[in-house]
C-alpha cells in the first residue's frame, strides 16, 4: 500500500511541476500534461490530480481544460462559474464553457526527459 500511495502522489507532483508552468493569459489540457511528464494515455489521472489541487495556492488548476478548450473541471470549483472568471481575469474570453480562440491560448509543456 504504501509503494502504490507513494507511486501516486509522485505522479500528482509530477503534474503539479507542469501545471505551475502554465502562463498567465494561457491554457492546456489534461492530455498534453500527461504526455508531457511521459503519461500519455494517463488524462483522466491528471484531472484527478488537478481536483486534488485546489487547497494548494500555487497551482492554478483553472489553467488546465480539456482537449477541446471545454471547462470541465468547473464543478470543482468554488461558485458556478469562478474557473470562467479566473481565465477572464487572465484575459482569455469563455463562452458557454468553452475557451475563444483556444489554438491562440493554447499553451504546449514541455516534454519531461
Amino acid at each position: 500500500m504504501t509503494d502504490l500511495l507513494h507511486t501516486e502522489l509522485s505522479f500528482f507532483e509530477r503534474v503539479y511541476q507542469v501545471a505551475r508552468k502554465i502562463p498567465a493569459g494561457r491554457v492546456t489540457s489534461y492530455g498534453a500534461i500527461a504526455r508531457a511528464i511521459g503519461a500519455g494515455k494517463s488524462a483522466r489521472m491528471v484531472g484527478y490530480a488537478m481536483n486534488a489541487s485546489h487547497n494548494l495556492p500555487d497551482i492554478p488548476a483553472h489553467r488546465v481544460v480539456n482537449r477541446n478548450g471545454l471547462l470541465t473541471g468547473k464543478h470543482h470549483f468554488q461558485g458556478t462559474s469562478l474557473m470562467q472568471q479566473l481565465l477572464e481575469n487572465e484575459g482569455i474570453q469563455v463562452k458557454d464553457n468553452q475557451i475563444l480562440d483556444f489554438d491562440k491560448h493554447f499553451w504546449t509543456p514541455e516534454i519531461a526527459r
